[in-house]
């Protein structure tokens, strides 16, 4: 029989067996009889909890409410003297009034909170309230859960919880994918033609205005809407656009991603607590029921995408694309119509800030270094990509940065790099399934890979984002003819001239590996988002150019020596060094000499560049190629410009007739 060994330690009994101690090594525990039958562990002191829930509950601190209007303006507003559960009563009225179909009489029954979540967090007389849910189908009959203003935290735990495809990666960001589209759909997006827009707006040949009636939106609004409604949950956006808080407008963005919610979270501007509480009724909503088509049976449809912009009912519908992007493009059209109604210019221009308080503004298209030159450690940046120009100034559109990914390198990027971090979304990306190390060579998925991210991940980033009248305005062009000069300075009717033209030229490749530069045009760099015609944008870009002293520049980044192929590339250096002269003002008192047929003021010297690549005519050996390039290049702007001469700019045909004088001589 196995001999028993007993011993007491700390009020307890052990019993130890010689065969047990001898198998396992461990103490059988008896509690005394004059003890409670429960073992406490007084190492630490006890939790206020008495389940597993009570635990989870006391993990999250239920945010205060804030009750306090930000500017004495507030006293008007119907949120600012209404107690929190009011407040949040009127809210979810407005948010199921912007979700209320058409056919209905009423908006569906809301309810914030994560459907998944079903006991509510507070408490009253030791009861849990639960949120009631139905099976049904029937939206009239379901509650519709709204996911209102999520931090990126919660929004994080949605994707990965339930989006496939969604990963953290190293650096923090949330990798997502945008489904079978990764880029714009410019073909499938349209705009209501009424009373209004068909004389407000650009149509016909060159506008990127696809019109279509009310009732065929009114179609796709209703599919999305009822989309969204047929959804446990919704997430909702309530923000901003325009830094400038005289002409700010009023976003409401209805999605069913978290992935776009966050998206958006990044792109427009947050409110804080106190702005929410007297945000009222959107300007405009978008309802991004993405994952949805479009019924290609319904007029005007070509596919199962559509993109529809009302500007009547300040709506816009998504629907057969996830591509995050449709949002953002979607929200800049509809600036490109609502700024100038109020005489503000809206801009597809980076946008930079010295020491000195002078602004500088950057129009370029893709390929063209905007976004490089634009940031400049030595400078503030306004933003990369969207801006007003009111009588107060500019200001930023928008509340972040979406930056293209493709072969990101810290190097190269050291800002866009460092931004990929929590709180980033990076879209379509390719990482290491182990790691989650991002490959930004790799374009399994696509080449438009990108990023977006609040615009405070910027370090030299001005917030609130906005300045002064601008002294320089300067466009960029890369030009693979390699005619044109690395910089110029304008004429204000050769600044229009140019702003209205948008070129640059591409190196596209052919078949049997030849390649040749191809001209690219694109009004205002941005047809793809302008509302009205270009000579509109130009004119207003003219006379605010004017009134505030404002200089235009045309820098070329592009070849000298001969075309691509033949020639280098203007090297960055030399191109920086060229910008930093327009921000001195010493460019301003250079000497100049005229090129023919375009026509361009070129300085003689710039410090730090080589004073013979300034006139290109310089650095072609083969002289009569030079001349036969620069006929052709002028041949192909003339040929783009028929398209803007019937159109009259202000009360006669004088500034039409000076822009066109302002154009190349053949």
């Amino acid at each position: 029989m196995a001999k028993k060994e007993a011993s007491t330690e700390n009020g307890f009994s052990f019993t130890r067996s010689a065969s047990s101690n001898a198998r396992n090594g461990l103490a059988r525990i008896q509690t005394h009889t004059n003890t409670p039958e429960v073992c406490h562990d007084d190492s630490t002191p006890p939790v206020r909890a008495q389940t597993i829930h009570d635990l989870h509950s006391l993990q999250k601190k239920k945010s205060s409410a804030p009750s306090t209007p930000i500017t004495s303006s507030s006293a008007t507003s119907p949120f600012s003297t209404i107690l929190e559960e009011e407040r949040q009563r009127l809210q979810l009225q407005s948010i199921s009034a912007s979700l209320a179909s058409l056919t209905r009489e009423t908006g569906p029954k809301v309810v914030r909170g994560d459907p998944a979540s079903k006991v509510v967090t507070h408490h009253h007389h030791d009861h849990h309230y639960i949120t009631p849910t139905f099976d049904a189908s029937d939206s009239a009959l379901k509650f519709t859960h709204v996911l209102y203003n999520l931090s990126p935290a919660e929004l994080y735990e949605q994707a990965i919880k339930y989006e496939k495809g969604s990963f953290i990666t190293a650096t923090g960001a949330l990798a997502t994918l945008s489904g079978a589209k990764t880029g714009r759909s410019p073909r499938d997006k349209r705009v209501v033609k009424d009373e209004s827009t068909e004389h407000d707006l650009w149509w016909g040949k060159g506008s990127p205005n696809i019109e279509m009636d009310e009732h065929t939106f009114l179609i796709n609004r209703e599919r999305a809407v009822d989309y969204l409604n047929s959804l446990e949950k919704v997430f909702v956006n309530d923000q901003f656009l325009n830094w400038d808080p005289e002409h700010r407008i009023k976003v409401r963005i209805v999605s069913a991603r978290a992935y776009h919610s966050l998206f958006m979270h990044n792109m427009c501007i947050r409110p804080t607590p106190e702005e929410l509480e007297e945000f009222g009724t959107p300007d405009f909503t978008i309802y991004n029921a993405g994952q949805f088509p479009c019924n290609r049976y319904t007029h005007h449809m070509t596919s199962s995408t559509s993109i529809d912009i009302n500007i009547a009912r300040k709506e816009m519908v998504i629907l057969g694309t996830q591509y995050a992007g449709e949002m953002k493009k979607g929200l800049f059209s509809v600036m490109h119509y609502l700024m100038p109604k109020r005489n503000i210019l809206s801009l597809h221009s980076g946008c930079n800030m010295g020491k000195n308080g002078d602004v500088a503004l950057f129009f370029g298209l893709s390929g063209t270094g905007k976004t490089t030159l634009s940031t400049d450690h030595n400078r503030y940046l306004i933003g990369d990509d969207e801006h007003c120009w009111s009588e107060n100034g500019v200001s930023n559109i928008e509340g972040g940065c979406y930056a293209k990914c493709v072969d990101l390198s810290r190097e190269k990027e050291p800002d866009i790099w460092n931004a990929i971090k929590f709180g980033t979304v990076v879209e379509n990306v390719v990482f290491d399934e182990h790691t989650r190390e991002v490959d930004f060579s790799d374009k399994s998925v696509t080449e438009n890979t990108r990023a977006a991210y609040p615009i405070e991940y910027i370090p030299n980033a001005k917030i609130p984002c906005v300045a002064p009248h601008p002294k320089n305005v300067i466009l960029l062009a890369c030009d693979a003819f390699g005619v044109l000069p690395p910089v110029s300075k304008l004429s204000l009717a050769q600044t229009m001239y140019h702003f209205i033209s948008g070129y640059t030229a591409l190196v596209a490749g052919t078949e049997d590996g030849i390649k040749e530069p191809q001209a690219t045009f694109s009004a205002c760099f941005g047809a793809a988002f302008i509302m009205m015609h270009p000579t509109k944008y130009a004119a207003m870009l003219a006379e605010k150019m004017q009134k505030h002293g404002a200089t235009g520049w045309l820098v070329n980044t592009g070849w000298s020596g001969g075309r691509y192929g033949v020639g280098n590339r203007i090297k960055l250096a030399y191109t920086r060094k060229i910008i930093d002269a327009i921000h001195s003002g010493s460019l301003l008192n250079a000497e100049y000499t005229k090129t023919e047929v375009f026509g361009l003021e070129i300085p003689t010297a710039i410090e730090g560049v080589p004073s013979e690549i300034l006139d290109p005519v310089n650095t072609w050996a083969d002289k009569k190629a030079y001349q036969d390039t620069l006929m052709k290049l002028a041949s192909l702007f003339k040929k783009n410009f028929n398209g803007f001469i019937s159109y009259k700019i202000g009360t006669d045909q004088s500034l039409t007739e000076e822009i066109l004088a302002a154009g190349p001589t053949l």
